[in-house]
């Protein structure tokens, strides 16, 4: 059977979904916020190769929960049955960023270095405004290369337990999802920023709180894009947006 790939434009309201990701995760929050934990922590002890799983996993239980369902927090692991899919998914977001990067970095440190004074009578002084300029670019640099693909991916994992594509389908179909859903991406992406930030204000331990509410937020996001499968598509779907695929 060919998965189901259709999708609305233009129907993420970025404030909407962080409202219904809350409300979908307030009753069961210390579990999901253990599953969130669990899954970033695994997933980052051996990048690449485990965040696909981990992040299937997070999906389906975030899903499951909006189903109604009962979930466990053994169902994180069950992201495991999605692990080549997961691990293409996670390759073809993570390796250009590290390319980008270390070819970035490597530029900058040449850089750098051919403008620091290297004269026994010079290394005293502090560095010339062009250090700071510079380091400044490249930060951004590194910023704005991964929340562009952060935005045109987001969907790949919940696409990949949801409509069972392969990682490479998942990721051509979150990106054409993307590009029709842009405005309303980004907006979410912002706030999920800021709250990001008022968590690293408040003693930085409060950013891996508002974690769970933004993996949700995003679930949510998904599924007023690609509704549940067994929706009739032929009927009008509720407004805003337009069906594509």
């Amino acid at each position: 059977m060919t998965p189901n790939t259709e999708f609305r434009a233009g129907a993420i309201a970025p404030m909407e979904c962080l409202k219904a990701g809350w409300a979908t995760i307030k009753d069961r929050y210390w579990l999901f916020l253990g599953i969130t934990l669990v899954a970033m922590l695994i997933g980052g002890a051996v990048p690449i190769v485990v965040i696909g799983p981990m992040m299937c996993g997070l999906y389906l239980c975030l899903f499951a929960k909006m189903r109604g369902e009962q979930v466990q927090f053994d169902q994180l692991f069950k992201g495991f049955d999605y692990f080549v899919p997961g691990l293409v998914a996670a390759a073809i977001q993570t390796v250009p960023i590290l390319i980008l990067v270390i070819a970035a970095d490597a530029i900058y440190f040449v850089f750098m270095f051919a403008i620091m004074p290297h004269d026994r009578y010079s290394r005293g002084q502090a560095p010339p405004p062009v250090f700071f300029l510079g380091l400044i670019v490249f930060v951004l640099f590194v910023m704005i290369v991964s929340l562009t693909i952060h935005t045109l991916f987001l969907f790949a994992y919940p696409l990949i337990v949801d409509r069972k594509l392969s990682g490479w389908d998942a990721i051509k179909t979150s990106y054409r999802a993307a590009v029709k859903n842009i405005g309303g991406i980004v907006g979410l992406i912002l706030l999920n920023v800021g709250l990001g930030i008022v968590g690293v204000i408040c003693c930085y331990v409060g950013v891996f709180f508002v974690m769970p509410v933004s993996f949700a937020a995003y679930a949510v996001a998904y599924r007023q894009v690609f509704p549940e499968v067994s929706q009739n598509f032929a009927s009008p779907p509720p407004p805003p947006g337009n069906w594509a695929a």
